[in-house]
């Protein structure tokens, strides 16, 4: 029964795909014969002949979209019920082989060659009506941004997972980019978009980057001269992590409501956290340095920066401006060590210190007293939350309207998926129907308990994977100052420059693979291929001599930072598309998940190094790498046994 369905559903696209070529193939003849007749009058008419078969197109590439989706809900199904890994073996026997109709669902070559003449056939119009003859394949940046073209690329980016540099950053940020909306959509969105916001959340982000990363080569100098172990820098660096644990969920609840004030809220909070950061030194109290990096982590509005990027920004640069929040986060991870690096200097003013380990808490405070008024006069509040209220309010006082525009969501495609169809006729006739198919089943999680019962294997294996790949991460970083005091007496501006490069690796790396690498190799072959990588930089960090030689650190450290940054964008990547769609919104979204996640995998490295130090800085090292070792080789078993699902 699924072979004859899913043959049904390929005859029908190639028979579509012939259709709306030869519709091209008419409006081409009538388009040279307008330009030969110099008819302006008809040149608009034309064109929108041209932007209805785009239409068509976006509803044809939806229909395969949603016959894909279906194909993998009836093998997960069929799994689940007979409790046989038939997804396992269908998926091999078919992924590569040239005969496969499954291919055709997957990958469409035909679909985006109709495609590329739909866009090439447009922009000549334009072109040709402003008296230019450009070609497009010579002349990229001169194509048309028409707005179907737009929709037709988003569908097909989409449908056959393209990747580019800018796309490949905005799975990194793991924010969900919904269906193409409607033109009225799209519109709504562009009138309420307010740029200034999103730039203010950007920054956010950034300063909040360089907030964490600030401290890492003095935390150690700072805890000795407050009477403590150097090792105690674990704690200083990982208290802020504790405390963004739990603000990642308030502040993820908050942002169904507001932006405008969590944003505040975090700005005062790290302000008042950086300034008792600062004033330890002069009082002396571990603990009043502690309670300042627990107020920052209290501040952590990343939930807020990146809902506000899903919720608020036009569909059109959503991509670009998920690029930016990695970029942003990138570029703050490489400027707080080195600008850490230019605060080597030691002065008084009214007894109030100012040193290499304090000017971090005073440049930072004042870096948020001035972000703080920025905020409060240029920030403007989405309009969409009086406007879901409204609406809400509306679909109370007339509820035969949700059936109305039921049937209207209906018509936008061809029919109704062939698939999908099929799906609903399997479960009229089982027995025990499906909660999936339960209205509930579409409603967001609503607590962490709901969310986790949510999580198939492979979502678990990938939410390991990135807890993995960020404990290797804060274990290189937070320990770094140490490790390099004690073996090589490196000072603290070469330890802040060793981690500015570091940090200056990610943008680089994420380009490469972003542009280059995912179009040759598959996300899964990548991400064991990472995980092989980072477990092979954490076999060689380990001291196995009396003597530990700089080159062996250094390469060590890059060949597990820059593959654990590879690693992170991939795991991200198959993270947003094997996880549950009631994950992709909601307060206890696939964002907080992953957040959570990694902020518990930095808060126990941080432990880690703190506990590790009371054995004596000489095994600091050794003993501090054995636990991401281990979970490095389970994460890579974990892969193995769900390989064949990550598609």
């Amino acid at each position: 029964l699924l072979v004859h369905l899913i043959e049904r559903i390929v005859l029908f696209l190639l028979q579509q795909q012939g259709h709306l070529s030869r519709r091209i193939e008419e409006l081409g003849a009538q388009r040279a014969a307008i330009m030969q007749q110099v008819d302006t009058s008809r040149v608009f008419q034309l064109r929108e002949d041209y932007r209805e078969v785009g239409r068509d197109l976006v509803k044809l590439l939806r229909f395969v979209d949603m016959n894909a989706t279906g194909l993998r809900k009836i093998l997960k199904k069929f799994d689940k019920r007979f409790g046989y890994k038939f997804t396992d073996y269908y998926v091999t026997t078919r992924s590569n082989h040239p005969y496969s109709q499954l291919q055709q669902v997957f990958k469409q070559v035909g679909i985006v060659a109709v495609a590329g003449a739909l866009s090439r056939n447009l922009a000549y119009l334009e072109h040709e009506h402003r008296g230019s003859f450009l070609s497009i394949y010579d002349n990229p940046s001169v194509v048309l941004q028409d707005p179907i073209i737009d929709q037709v690329n988003h569908a097909v980016q989409k449908l056959t997972h393209a990747t580019s540099f800018m796309q490949y950053l905005g799975q990194h940020a793991l924010i969900v980019q919904d269906d193409t909306p409607s033109g009225s959509e799209d519109n709504v969105d562009d009138e309420s978009y307010h740029f200034m916001s999103l730039m203010l959340n950007l920054v956010n982000t950034f300063l909040y980057m360089v907030n964490t990363y600030i401290i890492v080569p003095t935390a150690d100098d700072y805890s000795v001269s407050l009477g403590a172990a150097a090792t105690v820098c674990g704690i200083i660096i990982g208290s802020m992590a504790v405390a963004q644990v739990f603000s990642s969920v308030y502040f993820s609840a908050w942002s169904n409501r507001s932006y405008f004030r969590p944003l505040v809220f975090s700005s005062i909070m790290l302000f008042s956290g950086n300034l008792l950061y600062a004033l330890a030194y002069d009082l002396n109290s571990l603990t009043v340095l502690l309670i300042g990096r627990i107020l920052c982590g209290l501040g952590s509005a990343r939930a807020v920066n990146r809902r506000y990027i899903s919720d608020c920004v036009p569909l059109k640069i959503r991509l670009q401006a998920s690029a930016g929040f990695v970029s942003a986060s990138a570029l703050g991870m490489a400027c707080g060590p080195g600008l850490a690096g230019f605060l080597q200097t030691k002065f008084t003013i009214y007894s109030l210190t100012f040193n290499q380990s304090t000017l971090p808490g005073w440049v930072m405070s004042i870096a948020w007293l001035l972000y703080l008024v920025w905020l409060w006069f240029s920030f403007k509040e989405p309009e969409h939350f009086a406007k879901a209220a409204a609406e809400a309010a509306a679909r109370t006082s007339q509820p035969s309207e949700s059936g109305h525009q039921e049937s209207a969501n209906l018509e936008e495609g061809l029919a109704q998926p062939l698939l999908l169809g099929s799906e609903e006729r399997l479960d009229d006739n089982s027995e025990d129907n499906d909660d999936e198919d339960a209205k509930s089943s579409h409603e967001p999680a609503t607590s962490f308990a709901s969310a986790y019962k949510l999580l198939t294997p492979s979502v678990k294996v990938q939410l390991l994977i990135y807890f993995m790949l960020k404990y290797a991460m804060e274990i290189l970083l937070s320990e770094s100052s140490v490790v390099t005091t004690y073996y090589f007496n490196w000072d603290t501006s070469a330890v802040a420059i060793f981690l500015a490069i570091l940090g200056l690796t990610v943008l680089p790396v994420n380009a490469i693979v972003g542009s280059y690498v995912t179009n040759w190799f598959e996300d899964r072959q990548i991400l064991l291929a990472s995980e092989i990588m980072v477990l092979i930089g954490i076999i060689m960090s380990f001291r196995y001599t009396p003597h530990y030689s700089i080159p062996q650190y250094v390469s060590s450290a890059l060949i597990t930072f820059v593959f654990a940054e590879v690693l992170e964008g991939v795991n991200l990547s198959l993270l947003s598309r094997v996880m549950s769609s009631r994950l992709s919104r909601g307060t206890y979204n696939g964002g907080l998940l992953s957040t959570e996640a990694g902020t518990l995998a930095r808060v126990v490295a941080d432990a880690t190094i703190t506990a590790a130090g009371y054995l004596g800085t000489d095994m600091l090292l050794n003993v501090t790498l054995l636990p991401p070792l281990v979970i490095t080789i389970v994460s890579i078993v974990a892969t193995f046994c769900t390989y064949n699902t990550l598609y």
